[in-house]
């Protein structure tokens, strides 16, 4: 039989070589460049992720840190702008019903802690925009100062349990002996922070204070919780030193 010939596109290729396989690149969007992405949260930020719906029965241990460089919040003239501010906010609360009401609070050089109790998320959010608020305007007249008073969003933990508000009473009421242990320092026995509610506070333990005359800076609580329910755990020594001391 005659030998056949194969036109060239068929040809054999020589035994032991592999085709080369050619890349394929297809179209990307976005990529890795400066600014892509979800933002990270700096050391120190609170979050922007959407926070959780809030039910009415449940408090809320708040907290702002200041922005910028400001005096010390618990000075005479702040602190008072920032009780008034407190008192307005009392006041309102029950004229038109307890949607928003501030319960205890404690005035720190850098920062505020709230115990707020609120209807829902809105009422929660509503309430703290208008506390901000007139707190800002307050300040920044004082002070001669524009913009912010506070820096990103407030911290937030809702508090569910009566432990959990148990734990934060001690907290927020005794967060300057908190402090001033840090800073080496001691507070004579059965002091009472002024910058705080501690001086409407009727759940120490062995002590009973004789709220100051005029209007309150804050409003009775409503929650079972914060009324109650926290008292299973026993009252609260005024000596204590609560959280971490380092």
């Amino acid at each position: 039989m005659a030998n056949q010939t194969y036109p060239s596109s068929t040809r054999r290729r020589p035994r032991g070589r592999r085709p080369k396989q050619l890349e394929l690149r297809l179209p990307t969007w976005g990529g890795k460049r400066e600014g892509a992405g979800r933002k990270k949260v700096r050391p120190g930020a609170v979050s922007h992720s959407p926070r959780p719906p809030l039910a009415s029965r449940h408090p809320v241990h708040i907290s702002y840190k200041v922005a910028g460089e400001l005096p010390s919040l618990r000075q005479p003239d702040i602190r008072g702008a920032i009780e008034d501010c407190l008192r307005e906010v009392a006041e309102k609360a029950e004229q038109e019903g307890a949607d928003f009401r501030v319960a205890h609070y404690a005035i720190q050089r850098e920062h505020l802690h709230l115990i707020i109790e609120a209807h829902n998320r809105k009422a929660l959010s509503a309430g703290l925009k208008g506390l901000a608020g007139r707190m800002a305007k307050r300040i920044n007249k004082l002070l001669g100062l524009t913009g912010p008073l506070f820096a990103d969003r407030y911290f937030e933990r809702v508090l569910k349990t009566p432990k959990q508000v148990s734990n934060c009473l001690r907290y927020v009421l005794l967060n300057e002996r908190r402090h001033a242990f840090q800073r080496g320092e001691r507070c004579e026995a059965g002091w009472i922070d002024p910058c705080s509610s501690g001086r409407y506070f009727d759940g120490w333990r062995g002590l009973r204070v004789k709220p100051p005359d005029g209007r309150p800076t804050v409003a009775p609580a409503g929650t079972w919780l914060l009324a109650t329910g926290w008292r299973r755990h026993g009252l609260i020594p005024v000596d204590a030193v609560p959280g971490p001391r380092r």
